[in-house]
């Protein structure tokens, strides 16, 4: 007697019932892993974007607002702060590195930012090939958009005002591209990067504005710059009138003046810290008495993951109600073959099988359930993950590598296995109780 036989016969004897189960189960199987995936890659991505950044200083407005535009680049920024100002917290022996960036234009929804060399020790970020920018007007490429767009070293192209790939108008002056990053899977491959001069080059006019926000804000600070300069000039009269020679070193420091007083903002300025110590002392400072504002990355990611959580600990829930609904299904179709086919497990003991042989007949039928909706529901999260992951790279840019660790996937099998295990040692305890006499007589 060919057990394997006899429950593939049983297996396709009651279709609807098995394709209930096996539905059932495959889609608590694909909740179950797909979430798990999910919520971990993007965990993971997060952290990895973070490179050594510890702290972000900016314009006050939103802490998480400031580290998603600053450190993910997937939000507006919250305003532009003095350079001279950020200059002296760069000063500060507790500040390991810090280095401004200051962006307001993209080529083709991807973020040119200007900043200085050491941006790309942040995120280890080391070169394909070419160079890094030396000059006003060249980029270094993120991997991601020299492979989206097949620019090489020496191509030109122009940039757009604004952060979005629509509706901001063109900048004559191109910008050549000298440098291509390797692949880092970090925000760095989703880049432009230029020099901060560039940035400030590009963006000297009087009616234009860095961000997309500050428009009215910046005329008015340009507006009061050059009362300050006026006022300063007046000042430089009278000086000149009183003193010849100093009036000539004060004619040849005020174009270096002007050009600072005029240009030079930052978006922000990303900051590791030397010691722990930095981390308690540094950013409440700021706050506190500073018109700047400092955000922790990690503390502002952590609430994110807090707000984001709620969602994933739903579906996970969801999906081990549906676990459960699909195990009561199997035990339903399984108690059902052994209730309704009781006559023929009887007459087969008579003809000497026994009672293991019985449950074995029931235990690899349910197996094979499990094992098939085990199979299609791994398969379903794979597809539903890839699309979820194509959507966010379409949305954000944002590559992020499909990471499927098997400890996730064992982890999901084994509470899948014992759930139909339960079932099935449930279905099984009318064979143990079987009367075959009872039975056989009851029939006739």
């Amino acid at each position: 007697m060919n057990i394997w036989k006899i429950s593939i016969r049983n297996f396709r004897f009651r279709p609807l019932y098995t394709f209930l189960a096996i539905l059932t189960l495959s889609v608590s199987i694909a909740l179950l892993v797909g979430i798990q995936q999910l919520d971990k890659s993007f965990r993971n991505q997060l952290d990895n974007n973070l490179g050594e950044i510890d702290m972000v200083v900016g314009a006050k407005g939103s802490p998480l607002q400031l580290v998603l535009a600053s450190v993910l680049h997937v939000d507006n920024p919250t305003g532009n702060i003095p350079f001279e100002e950020a200059k002296g917290l760069m000063k500060n022996p507790m500040v390991q590195k810090a280095v401004p960036i200051s962006y307001g234009d993209n080529y083709k929804g991807y973020r040119i930012v200007g900043t200085t060399q050491e941006f790309s020790t942040l995120y280890n970020a080391s070169l394909k090939e070419g160079r890094s920018m030396e000059k006003p007007m060249e980029v270094v490429l993120g991997s991601t958009v020299a492979e989206k767009f097949g620019l090489q070293i020496g191509d030109t192209f122009q940039s757009s005002h604004g952060l979005a790939e629509k509706g901001g108008h063109t900048h004559e002056t191109p910008l050549t591209v000298v440098g291509i990053y390797n692949p880092t899977h970090k925000v760095m491959d989703r880049l432009i990067v230029t020099g901060l001069q560039t940035i400030w080059d590009v963006h000297d006019h009087g009616d234009e504005s860095m961000d997309n926000e500050g428009e009215s804000n910046h005329q008015h600070e340009e507006d009061v710059l050059h009362i300050k300069e006026e006022e300063h000039h007046d000042g430089e009269l009278v000086h000149q009138h009183h003193n010849e020679n100093n009036s000539q070193e004060s004619e040849k420091t005020e174009p270096h003046h002007d050009e600072e007083a005029h240009g030079q903002e930052i978006t922000s300025l990303l900051v590791s810290f030397r010691n722990p110590m930095a981390l308690l002392n540094i950013p409440r400072t700021i706050n506190k008495n500073t018109n700047m504002q400092a955000a922790l990355p990690k503390f502002e990611l952590e609430r994110l993951y807090q707000f984001t959580g709620v969602g994933v600990r739903t579906v996970t829930w969801i999906a081990y109600a549906i676990l459960i609904i699909s195990c009561i299904t199997i035990f339903i179709s399984l108690y059902r073959m052994v209730r309704d086919r009781a006559f023929d497990l009887a007459l087969m003991r008579s003809y000497g099988a026994n009672r293991f042989q019985l449950v074995k007949m029931v235990a690899y039928e349910g197996f094979m359930i499990a094992g098939t909706a085990f199979v299609i529901g791994l398969l379903l999260s794979q597809i539903g993950v890839y699309f979820i992951f194509k959507m966010i790279t379409d949305q954000y840019k944002q590559t992020m590598p499909l990471q499927l660790k098997y400890q996730e996937v064992l982890q999901t099998g084994t509470l899948v296995l014992l759930m139909v295990l339960l079932s099935i040692i449930l279905a099984i305890y009318p064979i143990i109780k079987m009367n075959i006499s009872k039975i056989l007589s009851h029939e006739k």
